[in-house]
């Protein structure tokens, strides 16, 4: 999940999974997955940062939790 601003200053968090182009026409637009699309006043470069941030924090949580030596599977 990612926070981004729409052009009226409010905030909104989106899924950053559900992402399917973020294009600067020139206002950024993100387009999600199920065809609703989101004006806001980051630029693109921003939008891509903040992804990749969420992407690392969730692949790096996702290692450490399934890193554990112990097998629960019983």
């Amino acid at each position: 999940m990612i926070w981004v601003t729409r052009i009226n200053n409010t905030q909104l968090v989106i899924n950053a999974d559900w992402i399917e182009t973020v294009e600067s026409t020139p206002d950024t637009v993100i387009t999600l997955t199920n065809g609703k699309k989101y004006i806001v006043t980051e630029k693109v470069d921003v939008i891509i940062d903040r992804v990749i941030e969420y992407k690392q924090k969730t692949f790096l949580l996702n290692r450490t939790i399934n890193t554990s030596s112990i097998n629960d599977d019983k």
